[in-house]
């Protein structure tokens, strides 16, 4: 079965799946939190240049068709300090609290 590969969503780079950040907007609920979920989907290099532009030009909120709300660049700021580019087993927690809704 072949790899998957994904894009950046600020840089363009290919790569596959595992070396980036996945946000995602959740369906129905319209939800922004990080790596799991099914809905519309973003990926972001875990390198600080490709969060800032992100963030800055939102690339993020163009991508996934929502406001993307500042806990989840928090939460990727968090992440990119402690210097982990995948998901610990613990953090679907800290991602639920993080998760906030989008009205229509």
């Amino acid at each position: 079965m072949p790899p998957n590969y994904r894009r950046c969503v600020v840089c363009r780079k290919i790569d596959h799946k595992s070396a980036f950040w996945r946000i995602v907007r959740l369906f129905p609920s319209r939800k922004i939190q990080l790596d799991e979920g099914m809905g519309r989907s973003a990926y972001l290099c875990p390198q600080e240049s490709c969060l800032q532009a992100a963030q800055k030009r939102d690339r993020l909120g163009r991508s996934l068709k929502a406001p993307v709300p500042p806990e989840i660049y928090q939460l990727l700021y968090q992440r990119l300090s402690a210097g982990k580019s995948e998901t610990p087993a613990g953090a679907t927690a800290a991602t639920a609290v993080a998760s906030t809704s989008v009205d229509s």
